[in-house]
């Protein structure tokens, strides 16, 4: 992680443009989990790779995510993340959107420095996937008619493809087998899966100490996550008509967010959604069954107990 760091800095720097170091510097020094790259290594490392080139995949990941981050921020007119004010805050929306534009072409020139053809593939597929994934964010958000299926679809594309694409790079650069490459790409989804819902849930119940958000900003931001969608599809023709009142057209009031707290108890809305996040949590250490042996590998079966252990 210390060479991933090490890359981090050097490509993030810019002779002709000094804003794009300070712009991405405040992100990626802000004390993020680091999940994805190390993801990238660990999974390389299981299977045995001793080259050079799982370092600036790792790279290539984190710069995918940072961008991602900075554009995500602007679309969601966010203020704080990781409890400090966001880069679109500070500076300004051109500024965040082109520095985004900016990592992402560092990425790609990454991504190709191992020359390999099916890493390249999974690479640039996650970042298509990903932007698609925000796109039907985009256009399922306030959408009352919005399913689970397809809010699995959205957080298949806008978190967990690039948690599968780390750990099926990391595999794919060792030339692991390919069963071995499944089942990593496979713990990966389900990995980023269980993530994304129990961020979903701790926007309505966490500790703003411990996320760097406030509670109810998805409510206040009129996203449409599992556990309101839950309690959509469990709703009476008043409380639907609540719902359609704060998230489809955005009038929400004074009292608004605790009275949706209150809908999501009553619904056991929130106990379902941390159940739904552990399961795909035990579907993560499933699919290393399928792994050879090794102390990687327990450290990546722990690592889908991480995810979700905040919220027991």
């Amino acid at each position: 992680m210390a060479a991933v760091n090490e890359v981090i800095r050097a490509r993030m720097a810019s002779r002709h443009a000094p804003r794009i170091p300070e712009v991405t510097a405040h992100l990626v020094e802000a004390g993020g989990k680091r999940l994805r790259p190390m993801l990238v290594l660990a999974a390389a490392r299981l299977c045995g790779y001793a080259g050079p080139h799982h370092v600036s995949l790792a790279a290539t990941v984190e710069f995918i995510h940072t961008a991602t981050l900075l554009h995500d921020d602007v679309v969601d007119e966010s203020g704080q993340r990781r409890g400090r004010p966001t880069a679109n805050l500070l500076w300004d929306n051109k500024s965040s959107v082109l520095v985004g534009d900016y990592l992402f072409a560092r990425a790609f020139q990454l991504m190709v420095e191992p020359g390999n053809l099916r890493v390249l593939s999974i690479l640039s597929d996650a970042a298509a996937t990903i932007a698609e994934g925000e796109v039907l964010q985009l256009t399922a958000a306030q959408d009352l008619r919005t399913t689970e299926e397809v809010y699995l679809q959205i957080v298949r594309g806008k978190t967990a493809a690039l948690f599968a694409a780390a750990t099926e790079s990391g595999a794919e650069i060792a030339g692991a087998d390919a069963d071995v490459v499944a089942a990593l790409r496979d713990y990966g989804d389900a990995l980023g899966i269980a993530f994304q819902m129990a961020d979903d849930l701790l926007d309505y119940e966490g500790d703003t100490r411990a996320t760097g958000k406030n509670i109810g900003d998805d409510f206040r931001e009129r996203k449409l996550t599992l556990p309101v969608i839950k309690a959509v599809a469990a709703a009476d023709e008043a409380e639907r008509a609540f719902w359609v009142r704060t998230i489809e057209k955005g009038r929400q009031e004074a009292g608004d967010l605790d009275h949706a707290l209150g809908l999501l108890a009553k619904h056991g809305a929130l106990d379902a959604t941390r159940e739904a996040a552990f399961g795909w949590s035990a579907r993560a250490r499933a699919a290393l069954e399928a792994v050879p042996e090794h102390p990687l590998r327990d450290l990546l079966s722990e690592l889908a107990d991480y995810v979700v252990a905040r919220l027991r």
